[in-house]
């Protein structure tokens, strides 16, 4: 049995709640504002997704639940767990799209790789975590992809994953990172594209129906959303011990490596910065043959609020892929 989530017993695949609309530029944005607006209420979900909603955000009932997922699947609001009826906003959507927020339109890189991390490396964002964990090439069309994700479900017994939700899935996955060549005017324009396709991590590759997952260096990818990213990945692998292997950290599912798509070399040379960056709190270690990175006490002051925006006054604004 391979290790990671989607492939233990009781796993519940999430293959659907996108309404088959790729997030847009202004989605979250807006959806963080009408829940910041209401959730002082009790029971807020009414007031944010109901039919109330359609005229606020100026768009159809299915697209008001397409932003209602993305909102949630990108940690900008969550739910209240006390008060099922309740929804609110989340600490890095406040950091992000705030009264003082230090992104509100989205022009820093480090919310758009932010965002992946927090989609990608998500074992509930079944199509995502799996394409970017598991999937065994490089190169791949959709029409493969649609059957390796079937041969899964059939295997694993995943309720509701009937093959045209999974195709409706992976188009989205796919749209998701990846431009579709411009048709007149309507696809020039860019708010019609999600801005994660800025990363560059999946390319269109010849005539046909193929894709191409881009392994390397993501100069834009700053050390704040990596360092955040391998203590979440940290705590979820072994949360216990205090070093992780660099084999870890480069190669399993729901790692910085995989999830980035970067190669050795350049998660060699982020955990090599990393005693500089977090002040010796995670520091990089090659001793006795052992490529790995050693944890202190410190680094339960390290939070990801504070690592994130490191990136936002160190970075500079996000550069197309």
């Amino acid at each position: 049995m391979k290790r990671g989530p989607i492939y233990q017993r009781g796993y519940k695949p999430q293959l659907s709640g996108h309404e088959t609309f790729p997030m847009r530029y202004g989605w979250l944005k807006k959806a963080y504002d009408r829940v910041a607006e209401t959730e002082h209420k009790i029971d807020n979900r009414a007031d944010c997704w109901g039919d109330e909603a359609i005229a606020i955000f100026g768009v159809g009932k299915n697209m008001v639940r397409a932003i209602r997922f993305w909102a949630k699947a990108f940690g900008v609001i969550s739910g209240k767990t006390e008060l099922p009826k309740s929804v609110a906003t989340t600490e890095p959507g406040k950091l992000i799209f705030g009264n003082k927020g230090l992104d509100p339109y989205m022009e820093h890189s480090a919310t758009l790789w932010f965002f992946h991390w927090n989609l990608a490396a998500n074992p509930e964002r079944t199509t995502w975590y799996w394409a970017f964990g598991y999937y065994p090439s490089p190169y791949f069309e959709r029409a493969d992809m649609l059957k390796r994700l079937e041969r899964l479900s059939e295997n694993l017994n995943w309720a509701g994953a009937s093959s045209t939700t999974l195709k409706k899935d992976i188009d989205v996955f796919i749209r998701t990172y990846a431009s579709r060549p411009s048709r007149g005017r309507l696809m020039q324009d860019g708010a019609f594209e999600c801005p994660l396709t800025e990363l560059g991590l999946i390319k269109t590759v010849g005539k046909k129906d193929g894709f191409r997952f881009v392994r390397g260096p993501k100069p834009t990818l700053g050390m704040g959303v990596f360092t955040c990213a391998l203590l979440e990945f940290w705590k979820s692998y072994s949360s216990t011990r205090a070093t992780l292997s660099f084999e870890a950290i480069a190669h399993e599912p729901g790692s910085p490596g995989r999830v980035f798509l970067l190669d050795e070399n350049d998660v060699i040379d982020r955990l090599v910065e990393l005693g500089g960056f977090t002040n010796g709190a995670v520091r990089w270690s090659e001793t006795a043959g052992l490529k790995q990175v050693i944890r202190t006490d410190k680094a339960n002051d390290l939070t990801a609020l504070d690592l994130l925006n490191r990136d936002f006054v160190n970075g500079e604004n996000r550069e197309v892929a």
